[in-house]
């Protein structure tokens, strides 16, 4: 596994635990790279 596999994987790890924790979770999305990135991994 390369390093950025590793990263994607860590994310969406963070992405479920806090989706188990706090059941409404919202996301702003600014149409930017960063925030399409993070609803794509979402």
């Amino acid at each position: 596994m390369d390093p950025l596999d590793a990263l994607e994987n860590q994310s969406i790890y963070i992405f479920r635990e806090a989706h188990r924790k706090f059941k409404d979770l919202a996301m702003l999305w600014s149409i930017g790279k960063d925030s399409t990135t993070l609803l794509w991994l979402a």
